[in-house]
């Protein structure tokens, strides 16, 4: 995702995003159940006329003919204290830098297995304490720190002993956790179906398990060989600057809220299941098959990977979720494939376009507030306060770093 400081095309993005004051009643129930709080939403949200957020995009980063600005493979974001914004590029395996204004800094990093080098696999960059930075780093088995200035702080070992961590998550306070699903080791015994979702300090040690849950069927690494199932009921979570861990299980349109890994609040929705048809999967099967022939794997290696992959019956009820400005829940919808027109078939990518751009927002209490329309082909990364960062891919699939503004009306 030169500096471009444009629009997307228009210079605001439509929204309807209520906000917790004003607007229409909340016509959904609460009640309590044994000491937890039950939110049951009906499709009516609370927004009015004149209550709506509106995006604006505020900076656009990225250009095709000057290196220190073209990014292969965007993979996360963070952000320091001063606005500055970290770009990791997962294909490069380096981090570019760049103030607030979207002006080239520097570069982190680079491909290797050297001190402060990054190895394939690395995606994920979290801001921590003292704009302190974590990279995971899959590829080298270790978790490299660097400072603002890039400076490499080193490392502490990442073992997968101990499970393959598929996710992490950190905030904008520089709370992290990751989520650890157990790995069947040869000549050991099989390991249990819980995944766990466990605080991580930058000094290598890991903190309290936040909560454990059962793991997902989209990756299986069963016996040591490794399976994949798209569309899955899969665990899916983030967490807040107090480690309360927001989750849910991806066949049902149900939130649930755990402090100090005890169930505390339950949001849910209206949900009808979506059946994946053969179009579905013929159509995600072509984008994996130019996934895969674009990172360089031969014919056969292409076809071994396409035996491994099977598809659920039904599309899951969301995608991803996110803590978004005022403690507000932001809920990302699904997309079918086959509803898209044939033009954006063709610009479709699986790991950006599989939630769709409409966001549900819910506010801290868990009502629900209204949906909120993101541009196309924009795929959010990170919320700073009412800013949003992420990605963004022109007609040509070139990738832009963009920020957006969340602008919200005045309380009534």
């Amino acid at each position: 995702m030169t500096t471009y400081v444009n629009g997307l095309g228009v210079a605001l993005v439509a929204v309807a995003a209520g906000c917790a004051t004003g607007g229409s009643d909340w016509e959904g129930s609460i009640t309590d159940s044994a000491g937890v709080t039950i939110v049951a939403n009906t499709e009516q949200g609370m927004w009015g006329e004149g209550d709506a957020w509106t995006l604006t995009e505020e900076l656009k980063i990225g250009a095709l003919d000057d290196p220190d600005y073209q990014f292969a493979q965007i993979g996360f974001i963070a952000v320091d204290g001063h606005g500055s914004i970290y770009v990791l590029d997962a294909q490069a395996q380096q981090i570019q830098v760049y103030d607030d204004t979207g002006t080239y800094v520097s570069t982190i990093g680079g491909p290797g297995a050297g001190p402060g080098e990054l190895g394939p696999g690395a995606v994920f960059i979290l801001m921590g304490a003292g704009d302190t930075l974590m990279v995971p780093d899959m590829g080298n088995q270790r978790v490299n720190l660097y400072n603002p200035d890039g400076e490499n702080l080193g490392s502490f070992p990442l073992s997968f002993e101990n499970g393959i961590p598929l996710a992490w998550r950190g905030t904008a306070s520089g709370v992290v956790a990751r989520q650890m699903r157990p790995l069947a080791l040869p000549d050991q015994p099989e390991p249990d179906s819980m995944d766990f979702v466990v605080a991580q300090s930058f000094d290598g040690t890991a903190g309290d398990t936040l909560m454990k849950f059962v793991s997902g069927g989209t990756f299986s690494f069963g016996g040591g060989t490794p399976s994949i199932k798209l569309y899955s009921a899969e665990p899916i979570w983030t967490i807040d600057d107090d480690l309360a861990v927001y989750y849910g299980v991806s066949d049902n349109y149900r939130i649930s809220r755990y402090e100090h890994n005890q169930l505390t609040h339950v949001f849910s929705m209206p949900f009808a299941l979506e059946r994946v048809t053969e179009s579905d999967q013929d159509a995600v099967m072509d984008a994996l098959e130019d996934l895969w022939q674009g990172a360089g794997l031969p014919p056969a290696a292409v076809q071994r990977a396409k035996s491994i992959v099977e598809f659920g019956e039904y599309f899951p009820a969301f995608a991803n979720i996110q803590i978004g400005p005022q403690g507000t829940l932001w809920v990302q919808h699904i997309q079918s494939v086959s509803d898209l027109s044939e033009e954006e078939r063709a610009n479709f990518n699986l790991m950006e376009d599989s939630g769709a751009p409409e966001w549900d927002v819910f506010d801290p209490d868990g009502r629900y507030l209204g949906v909120v329309t993101m541009p196309d082909r924009f795929a959010p990364r990170l919320f700073v306060g009412e800013k949003l960062y992420g990605v963004w891919r022109d007609d040509l699939d070139v990738q832009y770093v963009v920020r957006l503004k969340i602008d919200q009306p005045s309380e009534t």
